[in-house]
């Protein structure tokens, strides 16, 4: 969650068990990706990316916003580089976001 933290535009939103970023307002400034250390933040352009950006678009507008770090999962780590983590673990159910006052 270190990434949520240097976000200039607070464009994170958190679902259960991931975060999304709203590709509609990010600013493509780069600040989160060495903060990220799954390194899951891409440039948004290359090409294979659409699922991703479309994925992120959606929970976006329905997951809340979320702009203050907290602790990461406890089993963060043990999930770093699962492969298809996302079809095998993903859920549509909202996080418990928090933001700066």
């Amino acid at each position: 969650m270190d990434c949520v933290e240097v976000c200039p535009v607070d464009c994170f939103y958190e679902g259960d068990n991931m975060l999304v970023i709203h590709p509609d307002e990010c600013i493509d400034c780069g600040v989160c990706e060495p903060e990220c250390p799954a390194e899951s933040h891409r440039p948004r352009h290359p090409a294979g990316l659409e699922s991703w950006l479309k994925l992120n678009a959606e929970y976006a507008s329905v997951w809340p916003n979320i702009t203050v770090k907290r602790e990461a999962p406890a089993d963060a780590k043990q999930f770093d580089g699962v492969p298809d983590k996302l079809k095998q673990y993903f859920s549509v159910s909202p996080g418990r976001a928090t933001k700066r006052t």
